[in-house]
């Protein structure tokens, strides 16, 4: 058997064994040595000097001391710490009583607790379990269809792994040699453009059969009113915040009054009125920070992309050192993780002459020609009107809502501040201070980290019983996400070395396929992949083989990678292996059937191929922020 038969047969082998229930770093680890003992074997030499010794230790060691993975223990820490601290029921409590007044009300108040939940933690399998807990029986005692309450949480609970900060995302960043921070910027809006496809779903189902989602009794939905606010509205005014105002302005009517036995202090009414204008003051700082960005900010001490391209290859072509298939490569300016997958052969990268740098981002023929940021080079014409429009919508808005903001509506503001903003201001400023330039991701998980032990100790959940198990699931989940990077990376060295790699690519391009068909093949395939594994296995084994083949056709590497993540969110929902499926049905009441909860699912998966065809058509939903933060 010739070698590269003896490459397509490992990968056959690979999906076959994993499907038989082996784990899945250990059989590529396993597979690896055995072919790979095959591919360096010389007659006449002993076994002990075979070189796939030499290969496993040298691809350990590129792996294990790559600085950025540490970001990964830290999020998955972020995600532990929140779970085990039990932030959420909170939220839920606080969402629902918003949207109470929306068709399928729990279903939406689920949807945006799993969606932000998911953000924040990263941990598909906790949301899951964790919504299933919270709300699955209150949507089902309320009449809700079992499809809809499952489906909403199922699918819900997968976009932690698709909205950055994604675990998922960083390991597709080292498997393909790209950037953590531009693939972070380029899932943002798919992120939550798929949301909004599954929101609209679900409420154009409620209002076309609101029998799947009955109205909730006025019981239920009352919001209660502190005594004391009563009060205040009839010693002054019905609006909650004039009120407030005059109560600061003249406190003899209301403070020290007793209320059912509770004093009622000045202290008390400015946090209220700091309540009150919460939406003012997020207004006024989102405002702020987009102008202040985009006209003010100026990043003259940062070099342009060109720039740093240029001092950066002479580097990488000086540290070249021979590792089996591929080479070790290093670390970027812009934090790229170290290639593990879908390098060419040894025998092509000698004709072609072409160091095995990492490919920036864009177009294989528009590497070397790319130009500064646009946000480097001030602020484009259009943009002083489009703020002025954006800001005269927000004054309208907040003079409406303060006008007509009453009793009910004051106390879901507090407690919506009280559950929600914490872990909001949280989660934003993860993520801003890695969009923006101002941390590593590594250094911002590190925040993150650290932001939800603050936030569970200042909630006062988290005892240190929970926190060891946060610790030791964190190590866990760290351990086995570091050794399929090991597996991954022995196995794609050897299958190059075979010239498996070489040969799919030749049958690829004997197809003479456009870029258009090309990108719905890859995609399709990795749908179809989604049903009998796990996003991690796709990532680490099939992902790199498509890789070296997007250049032939011209294909941004950040889009196809963005365009992945969504088509994973498939894998959660897609029998046999739909993990969250299984998540739901642990916690379900027994009358509920996994096959009620596949078919919930089913639905999803459409939207997720809906959401697929809007990015192909428009790419600037994935690439325009990457693009304008740091350049083509």
């Amino acid at each position: 058997m010739s070698d590269p038969a003896l490459g397509l047969l490992m990968l056959a082998l690979i999906v076959v064994v994993i499907m038989m229930g082996f784990p899945t770093a250990f059989t590529l680890m396993g597979l690896g040595m055995f072919f790979g003992f095959f591919a360096y074997h010389r007659a006449g030499e002993a076994w002990g000097d075979n070189h796939i010794f030499d290969l496993m230790v040298q691809r350990t060691y590129g792996a294990m001391t790559n600085d950025v993975l540490i970001s990964i223990p830290l999020f998955v820490l972020m995600g532990y710490v929140m779970e085990r601290g039990a932030l959420v029921d909170k939220m839920f409590y606080s969402i629902q009583l918003a949207f109470r007044r929306v068709p399928a009300s729990l279903a939406v108040a689920t949807l945006i607790v799993c969606t932000f939940w998911g953000i924040a933690s990263g941990l598909v399998g906790a949301v899951v379990v964790l919504m299933g807990v919270i709300a699955f029986n209150p949507m089902l005692k309320a009449g809700y269809d079992v499809k809809l309450a499952s489906g909403v949480i199922t699918a819900g609970g997968t976009l932690g792994i698709l909205i950055p900060p994604s675990v998922m995302i960083i390991v597709y960043a080292a498997v393909a040699g790209q950037s953590v921070v531009k693939l972070y910027a380029a899932a943002m809006f798919p992120g939550f453009f798929l949301a909004f496809l599954y929101l609209v779903y679900i409420v154009g189902w409620a209002l076309l059969n609101p029998k799947i989602a009955p109205k909730l009794p006025e019981s239920e939905v009352k919001v209660p009113v502190r005594p004391w606010i009563v009060t205040l509205q009839q010693a002054y005014s019905r609006k909650v915040l004039p009120a407030l105002v005059a109560a600061l302005l003249a406190p003899a009517r209301i403070v020290n009054a007793g209320v059912d036995g509770a004093r009622v202090t000045y202290l008390t009414l400015v946090r209220s009125l700091g309540y009150a204008l919460v939406p003012l003051v997020l207004t006024l700082a989102t405002l702020w920070a987009a102008w202040w960005y985009v006209v003010i900010h100026q990043q003259a001490d940062i070099q342009t992309p060109v720039a740093a391209a240029t001092q950066q290859q002479p580097r990488a072509e000086e540290t070249l050192q021979p590792l089996g298939a591929g080479a070790q490569e290093q670390e970027s300016a812009e934090e790229k993780l170290e290639e593990l997958g879908g390098a060419a052969s040894r025998s092509e990268r000698a004709t072609t002459n072409e160091p095995e740098v990492l490919q920036q981002m864009g177009s294989a023929e528009l590497r070397g020609k790319t130009t500064a940021a646009p946000a480097e080079s001030g602020p484009p014409p259009e943009f002083y009107t489009y703020f002025a429009v954006v800001a005269g919508i927000c004054a309208l808005m907040l003079l409406y809502y303060y006008w007509t903001m009453e009793a009910e509506q004051f106390e879901v503001l507090r407690l919506l501040v009280m559950s929600v903003m914490p872990l909001g201001i949280l989660t934003v400023v993860v993520l801003a201070v890695i969009l923006f330039g101002i941390t590593t991701a590594t250094e911002s998980a590190a925040v993150g980290a650290a932001g939800a032990f603050l936030l569970a100790f200042q909630a006062r959940t988290l005892d240190w019983k929970r926190t060891k198990e946060a610790v030791f699931l964190t190590a866990k989940t760290t351990s086995m996400v570091c050794w399929l990077f090991v597996g991954s990376a022995l196995f794609s060295a050897v299958f190059a070395i075979l010239g498996g790699q070489a040969l799919l690519e030749r049958w690829v391009l004997s197809l003479n396929m456009s870029p258009v068909q090309f990108m719905i093949l890859s995609q399709a395939i990795i749908f179809l992949l989604g049903w009998p594994l796990e996003w991690t296995e796709i990532i680490v084994i099939f992902v790199p083989i498509f890789l070296p083949m997007l250049k032939h056709f011209n294909i941004d590497p950040i889009l196809w990678g963005v365009l992945v993540f969504v088509n994973l969110q498939a894998a959660f929902l897609s029998p046999p292996v739909a993990m969250s499926a299984f998540y739901l049905k642990g916690v379900a009441p027994k009358h509920v059937t996994l096959n009620q909860i596949f078919s919930g699912m089913m639905p999803y998966m459409l939207i997720v191929i809906l959401c697929m065809v809007f990015m192909y058509i428009w790419p600037g939903l994935t690439l325009w922020l990457p693009n304008y933060l740091y350049g083509s």
